[in-house]
Order: C-alpha cells, then sequence, then structure tokens
C-alpha cells in the first residue's frame, strides 16, 4: 500500500504484468483483494468455456482482461458503469452522485528494456477520497492529487481532447437508473426539442445520457473496458464525501 506524505491513507496497487484493470478495480473499491487474478481468470473461463485459447485475456494469461470480464465481475456488486460521450461537457456530471472514473488510455507494452509494438489499453482509476480527487494511477509510484471538484472537471476535459481516450462513470445501480449521474437540468432541457435553451444545452454538449449508452462506444472491442463498484461502497463513498 502507498500512502500519501499527508492525510488522508490511500490505497494505491502498483503495476504487475499486464493487470492494470484488477489493479483498477481494487484502486477503486480501496481495497486489498477486492478481485484476485484467479477470480478474473474463472470468469474469462465461464465467459467462453472450452476453447483453446480464451478471447477475454492475454495468451499468455499474464491479463489484458476485456471489458466483458470487467462487467461480469462488477455486476456482482450491484452496480453500473456509463460510458461518458465526449461531445458532452464534462461540466454536466453531477460529481455526488458519482463513486468514481475510469479512463482508458493507450500505451505502449515493454518486455524488459524492449518496447514491443503490441497495442495495449490501460486503465486508471480516478475516485475521490476525503474531498479530493486523485489519479491512482496504477504506473504511478503514488496516488497523484488532482484537486476538488473544479480540479477534477478542468482535468477530465484535459485527457478527453484525445481521440484515444475515454471515460467510464462509475455510479451505484440505483443512479444509472434514474439517470442521477447528470445534472437534472441537462437531462429535462435535452428531452424539450422545443425549449428556448435545448439549442443551448445542445451548444454546451449536456444532452441525454440515454445516448451516450448506445451511441460511438463498442462495447464488444476488447480494447475498451469499463467498471462498476459495489453500491453499498458507493454510497458510503457518496456520504462521506
Amino acid at each position: 500500500m502507498s500512502e500519501m506524505n499527508s492525510k488522508p491513507p490511500i490505497y494505491h496497487e502498483k503495476q504487475v504484468k499486464e493487470l492494470c484493470a484488477l489493479h483498477a478495480l481494487n484502486n477503486l473499491f480501496q481495497t486489498r483483494n477486492t478481485y484476485s487474478k484467479s477470480e478474473l481468470d474463472t470468469i474469462c473461463s465461464r465467459l467462453s468455456p472450452n476453447v483453446w485459447i480464451n478471447p477475454h485475456r492475454s495468451m499468455l494469461g499474464m491479463g489484458n482482461y476485456d471489458i466483458n470480464v470487467i462487467m461480469a465481475a462488477l455486476q456482482k456488486k450491484g452496480c453500473e458503469a456509463v460510458w461518458f460521450d465526449k461531445r458532452k461537457d464534462p461540466g454536466c456530471l453531477d460529481l455526488s452522485n458519482i463513486c468514481g472514473f475510469i479512463l482508458n488510455v493507450p500505451s505502449d507494452y515493454k518486455l524488459g528494456f524492449v518496447m514491443l509494438p503490441l497495442r495495449r489499453r490501460h486503465w486508471i482509476t480516478i475516485r475521490q477520497i476525503q474531498g479530493n480527487f486523485y489519479n491512482l494511477d496504477s504506473k504511478l509510484e503514488a496516488p497523484q492529487l488532482i484537486g476538488r471538484s473544479s480540479d477534477l472537471i478542468a482535468y477530465l476535459k484535459e485527457q478527453l481532447d484525445s481521440k484515444e481516450k475515454e471515460l467510464f462513470v462509475v455510479v451505484s445501480k440505483e443512479v444509472e437508473e434514474k439517470q442521477l449521474w447528470m445534472h437534472q437540468y441537462a437531462i429535462h432541457t435535452s428531452r424539450l426539442p422545443d425549449s428556448p435553451h435545448s439549442e443551448n444545452h445542445s451548444q454546451n454538449n449536456c444532452e441525454s445520457p440515454q445516448n451516450s449508452l448506445t451511441d460511438g462506444y463498442d462495447y464488444r472491442n476488447r480494447d475498451a473496458e469499463c467498471l462498476r463498484l459495489n453500491e453499498v461502497n458507493c454510497v458510503a463513498s457518496i456520504e462521506n464525501h
């Protein structure tokens, strides 16, 4: 476990092999062994039984789990992950109802000192801990302070300027069902085509989150993974912050 020099203590799992998806899960839950490699491997086998080469992980069995494994693992926790449409402004996010974020970024794969020409995706957890948001990237030596809500929004805007990066909003099942992860004014006005404010909100990219669940993201692509959080953990996190 890594800790910041000042409070609060933060659980920060470091990168091993190609297990960034596993690290992202455990860092998101802030608990060691929330999931284990053997659990994710078991899910791979369940998703594709009786195959010589499992399509949901690395051929060498070192990790690189795909979206199906992550989603299956987190379905047991009763929570949801929502792909964030980059056409929206992150300022539309209602941070009070969001448990955390998973940022999907491209990554080079290195074997020893040799950089291999393999395309890999890296998964980074971002979450709030006692009022501040932190980047819990497993490749970092220590958690990286992002700051308060306004700092996070600016950080997300900067990250999403890259077409190769994707953001997933982690929420409880109830929040996802009621679409509470976005400010309600954005949802309301986007559903009123004759609203005098609809044009303004369109310019601000605050359209309905329903569109983001179906447009622009291929959930079968193994270059993309998303996460869901334990509902109890999510609710507790929101209450504490």
